[in-house]
């Protein structure tokens, strides 16, 4: 589903398109050194993926750092990642990429081809409708594509993916080059903290270990997220969402109560972790790509994998502190 400001992010990010396309071959991207990466965020975005971010990227998250959506570009997302993995190393936090971080991310190669399968191509949709109401009609908010659904699967931004592979019509049959995170994360997680000012949530062992981090959106100015601290009451995985105009937000026209279906290009993306706070929970999104970069209407939101994840980790009863 692609909103307004998802858009404008697109057309600020990615005006590279075709222009940059030869030079994000797999063998430059597995061979680039990390290293290279100045070790604070450059002060002016480059304006086209760059081979040592990605691999950076795809190494953060396979270590349980999660850098978001794997675009290329060297955000404050990456900056957060860094910052989570140096605490997870139990370095010092400063979200800057110095040799120590450098010399334990490892060296594995991050892009590996992959062939479509049939089943990749099934279970897609036309079109979301941007109209709740529209969507409300619908039987399931799937994916629109096989390059959206693989990207996802991923952890791609789907203009990379089809950067990286010029001219792919993603058919059944085709090889394609991927970005290979890491595996999900397992583990009992203990308690979680929603970061409203790093816009980042971390969860926690019982030893009090950080097990992983994610970038978020959580809340905003004009829906801002709970304070103190709340429980998980339960996970709902593919949740329908019953849209309330009188106790959410105003979407659209849209005056009545309606009941959206499941899929992962609904409001709330493929998973929903309840919270004691009505109404309040984590869950996925429709719009990976602007996860950190706009805010919520109050709950805290994560890429699809990433709350998928993390929910696989919660118990009833976990604790979830909202912090400043």
């Amino acid at each position: 589903m692609k909103s307004v400001a998802f858009l404008a992010v697109l057309l600020t990010l990615a005006p590279w398109c075709a222009a940059g396309a030869e030079e994000l071959q797999p063998d430059a991207i597995n061979n680039a050194s990390v290293a290279s990466v100045p070790p604070e965020r450059p002060s002016e975005t480059s304006p086209r993926p760059e081979p040592a971010i990605i691999r950076l990227q795809v190494l953060l998250d396979r270590a349980g750092a999660s850098p978001g959506v794997i675009d290329g570009y060297y955000g404050e997302n990456v900056t957060k990642a860094i910052a989570g993995f140096e605490a997870m190393q139990g370095l010092p936090v400063d979200g800057k990429l110095d040799p120590e971080v450098i010399g334990r991310l490892g060296d594995e190669p991050v892009i590996e081809p992959y062939t479509v399968l049939e089943e990749d191509s099934k279970d897609l949709v036309e079109r979301i409708p941007e109209d709740y109401a529209e969507q409300a009609e619908m039987e399931h908010l799937g994916y629109t594509s096989v390059a959206e659904k693989l990207a996802e699967r991923f952890h791609m931004d789907i203009d990379l993916l089809k950067a990286l592979n010029p001219g792919s019509a993603f058919a059944v049959g085709d090889t394609i080059s991927v970005a290979v995170p890491g595996a999900a994360r397992e583990g009992k997680v203990e308690r979680i903290e929603a970061r409203r000012g790093a816009g980042q949530v971390a969860a926690f062992a019982e030893d009090g270990s950080v097990l992983a981090v994610y970038p978020a959106s959580i809340g905003s100015e004009e829906t801002p997220s709970p304070s103190g601290k709340h429980k998980v009451k339960g996970v709902a995985p593919n949740p329908t969402y019953v849209y309330d105009p009188k106790v959410n937000f105003k979407q659209g026209d849209n005056e009545s109560v309606l009941e959206l279906p499941s899929g992962p290009n609904g409001p709330v993306g493929s998973v929903w972790i309840d919270l004691t706070k009505p109404t309040y929970g984590i869950h996925g999104t429709p719009e990976p790509s602007l996860i950190g970069k706009v805010g919520s209407h109050g709950c805290v939101r994560l890429a699809n994998w990433d709350a998928e994840e993390l929910a696989a980790m919660v118990e009833p009863g976990v604790i979830v502190e909202f912090t400043d």
